[in-house]
């Protein structure tokens, strides 16, 4: 894509009602813009981002065998009296009447929609386990929106869903799921901690919540030093071995790990240098709940001797857009944000130092092409102005290389590839440069 070209509103300076570093890069880098108060339009380079995050967690869910859907985001309120969370839910629930005056809201969550589609059309204990998943936008009226797309009113989320015939089943399930999120965010370049948590209104007896280390992050974390250490998606796992996914949940548990009134003094003295206090941000949170839909709104299978069952379910969850932003909070300096090659928008920033030079436009052009051809996502700043605008607003916007052709350059046979997390400068012939990004 040429710069010269790109819907790219990039501000110079931090706008006022940004408080957080990601509300402001994401604003300063032109990512997005906000529509009214929680709610944003995502302007194209956040977009790739967020579209880069969404293919990670579906080839994850997948991998996991999770079957993806996709449910609505408005839904009939009779599901949710049925269930018994439509009065209890609270305001944050966006209640609106259609024009047969028939009670509906903007789906904050899917448990009930999910259960009724799983109950009329489940049938046997034959036809059991069920993982199943959707990526969609969703709306919580929140009092107090702020921080940009990290507590914002609407969201996009993947929220899955298993439903199994026994309590060890639906439990192997959820282990399931705890791997799969380690991989997830292991994948987007991010250390994310499981912590034990309280189930909130989704209710259940069983919850952890996923929390990715950074500076700036909104929670105290403390934890054993080894969850720095671990890479859980470079490791294998047979989603289909149940003890080695019991194994992997009773490892990552077994290390202590806390937040707020959770943390014991006495178990952190005792790990010494072991101990790790970080600060945390939440993208993930998964539930065991058991019966607790599907026994309010008779959500029954047959059974091995022909008796009715009652399945049992746990939902999993992970902000998708809210992630664009904790990656920013984890990964960015001074100068803009530095994404991780797994989640950035383009790869590469083809830097043009004097656009007006026919022989570097040339070089330029013969770049951009042929790194498209290599399969190499490239923004190229092909705008004519100074070359100080254009690195302040590649620094900015923060892909993982820079590559800078200018006259002294071109006339050397050689460009500048810059990596933008170390800062690290090389000179290279045109030939080695594009073997480099496209390897």
């Amino acid at each position: 894509m040429r710069l010269s070209q790109y819907f790219l509103p990039t501000l110079k300076e931090n706008p006022a009602e940004a408080q957080i570093v990601s509300h402001r890069l994401m604003l300063r880098a032109g990512m997005i813009r906000q529509a009214s108060a929680g709610i944003y339009a995502w302007l194209p380079l956040g977009y790739r981002v967020l579209k880069k995050i969404e293919r990670i967690v579906r080839e994850e869910q997948d991998r996991a065998g999770c079957q993806e859907m996709l449910m609505p985001t408005v839904q009939s309120a009779e599901l949710w009296r049925e269930s018994g969370r439509y009065e209890d839910y609270g305001p944050e629930m966006l209640r609106i009447r259609d024009r047969h005056d028939r009670d509906m809201l903007y789906g904050p969550t899917n448990e009930e929609q999910i259960t009724q589609i799983v109950r009329d059309n489940v049938k046997s204990y034959k036809e059991l386990p069920k993982l199943l998943y959707h990526i969609q936008w969703k709306f919580r009226d929140e009092v107090r929106p702020r921080f940009g797309v990290m507590r914002g009113r609407e969201f996009l989320m993947k929220d899955a869903y298993s439903f199994d015939l026994t309590a060890e089943g639906a439990r192997r399930s959820y282990n399931r799921f705890f791997v799969c999120y380690l991989r997830t965010f292991e994948r987007m370049g991010l250390k994310a901690v499981p912590v034990r948590a309280d189930t909130g209104p989704i209710g259940g007896d069983l919850s952890h919540e996923f929390l990715v280390l950074a500076d700036t992050g909104e929670s105290e974390i403390a934890c054993h030093a080894d969850f720095i250490d671990i890479d859980a998606h470079g490791s294998t796992i047979d989603y289909d071995d149940a003890g080695a996914l019991q194994a992997t949940f009773d490892h990552f548990t077994s290390l202590y790990a806390a937040v707020d009134e959770q943390r014991d003094p006495a178990v952190e003295k005792a790990l010494g240098d072991k101990l790790a206090v970080r600060r945390g941000i939440e993208v993930g949170h998964i539930f065991y709940f058991g019966a607790k839909y599907s026994d309010p709104m008779k959500a029954l299978v047959a059974g091995p001797e022909g008796e009715s069952v009652k399945l049992e379910c746990g939902s999993y969850g992970i902000g998708v857009s809210r992630l664009v932003a904790a990656i920013i909070e984890a990964s960015h300096d001074d100068a803009g944000i530095i994404w991780p090659d797994a989640v950035a928008p383009f790869k590469v920033g083809l830097i043009d130092l004097k656009a007006e030079d026919a022989e570097c436009a040339r070089v330029c052009d013969d770049l951009y092409r042929r790194l498209q051809k290599a399969g190499v996502e490239v923004l190229y700043d092909d705008r004519e102005g100074r070359a100080g605008v254009k690195f302040a607003d590649m620094d900015l916007i923060g892909l993982p290389w820079q590559l800078v052709v200018g006259p002294r350059g071109v006339k050397s046979g050689v460009v500048e590839l810059k990596n933008r997390r170390t800062g690290e400068r090389q000179e290279l012939a045109v030939e080695a440069a594009i073997d480099r990004l496209a390897g």
